[in-house]
Order: C-alpha cells, then sequence, then structure tokens
C-alpha cells in the first residue's frame, strides 16, 4: 500500500476529493436512504460537473460498494480489538452496540433494507466473513456440555455460512442466537422503536446478553 506521504500532489487531490464524495454521500444516505443517492447531486454540491465527478466514481454502485467496504472494515477492526487479548462473546456485544450507536447510517446501509438492484463484491464478502469469524472463535471457546438441540443438529450440515470455521454446532448455534438476537435488539433501537416505551434499551441489551451467556 503506498503511503499517504510518498503520493505526489495529483494523487493527494484525489484522495482528498473521494473522501470529500463519500462525505457527502453519507449526508445524503442520512437525509432520504441509500437507494436515493445520486452522483449528480454529489457533484453539483462540490460544484463539479457529472462527468468531472464521474472521474472519482465512474457509477452510483461503485460508491456504494466502498460506503459499504469502508463500514464492514470499520466494524471488522472494532470486533479485532475487542477481542484483545482473548475473543470474548460479551466485548463484542458491547463494542457491536456501541459502533451501531455511532453512526446508525452506517449500521443501516449494512444491516438494515439492501439497496435495490445491488450488489456486493466477492471482496465485502469476505470483510463480512472476518467479523463472523471473530463471533464464532468467541463462541468456540465458550463451555458447552448440554446435550445438542435439534437445531444444532441440523447446523452440522448446514454451515457454509460460516466459511470453513471449525465451530461444534453448539457455537454455531450460539453464533447465531447472538447475531440475531443483538441485531434485532439493535435494529429497533435505532429505528426509534422504543422511543416512548419508558425503559432502557441499554439494560434490555444487557438482559438479553446475560440470556444469551446462560445458555
Amino acid at each position: 500500500m503506498v503511503e499517504t506521504g510518498t503520493k505526489s500532489p495529483r494523487e493527494r487531490y484525489r484522495t482528498q476529493v473521494r473522501a470529500e464524495i463519500k462525505e457527502r454521500a453519507w449526508e445524503q444516505i442520512a437525509t432520504a436512504g441509500a437507494s436515493a443517492l445520486s452522483l449528480n447531486a454529489i457533484a453539483k454540491q462540490m460544484g463539479m460537473s457529472g462527468p468531472a465527478l464521474y472521474r472519482y466514481f465512474a457509477a452510483r454502485d461503485e460508491l456504494i460498494t466502498e460506503l459499504i467496504r469502508d463500514a464492514y472494515r470499520s466494524l471488522a477492526d472494532t470486533f479485532r480489538a475487542a477481542s484483545e487479548p482473548a475473543p470474548d462473546h460479551v466485548a463484542l456485544a458491547h463494542a457491536l452496540r456501541e459502533w451501531a450507536l455511532d453512526d446508525p447510517h452506517r449500521y443501516f446501509l449494512i444491516y438494515g433494507t439492501p439497496v435495490p438492484g445491488y450488489h456486493a463484491p466477492d471482496d465485502i464478502t469476505a470483510i463480512a466473513s472476518e467479523i463472523m469469524t471473530t463471533l464464532l472463535d468467541a463462541c468456540t471457546a465458550l463451555p458447552s456440555d448440554s446435550p445438542a438441540t435439534p437445531f444444532e443438529t441440523h447446523l452440522e450440515g448446514h454451515r457454509p455460512w460460516a466459511d470453513g470455521h471449525p465451530a461444534p454446532p453448539a457455537a454455531l448455534r450460539r453464533a447465531l442466537n447472538f447475531w440475531t438476537r443483538m441485531h434485532g435488539i439493535l435494529s429497533l433501537e435505532l429505528a426509534g422503536h422504543f422511543n416512548g416505551m419508558g425503559f432502557d434499551p441499554a439494560l434490555l441489551f444487557a438482559a438479553e446478553l446475560d440470556g444469551l451467556s446462560a445458555r
């Protein structure tokens, strides 16, 4: 990777313009959602012509891919940091919530309603797999001496989503329970569905995590 200090003035300018385009894109997403993202609108905001902006991002989907890639990479790095010195599902849960609350629009871009007509490239799927691998590592470290449930037995033969991770069925089930239930609470909280209900969503999140830890 080329270090910033060794880039030519033209390369530094290109990097700066791409960064500003992404900032403007996030502003649009916050206002109208990713499906309404418009390169021409961004060009107008920046005082550029449409063709000039297309020299930095050739199409809307290319810009969306860059934003999604940045979001997944940010969460993967957050999970990696939360896993030091060893993967721990409780630390990962709290890291996930803090990451989501820090930027709800970034969260919903990757875990909200899919952008119509958009298909992510393979490298983004690979980053998403990094995140799940970290979670599977944490769940594999948990003790489990209970009899296998029917779902665990099912998972033994249905594990492509684990991307080759050697986690036993009990860990696969824990990881899926964690992923679906934590995201369920976060999605409701970030969308404002708990507003006015009179309880602390952080305590609900912690209680659900305690329930997962006890299983």
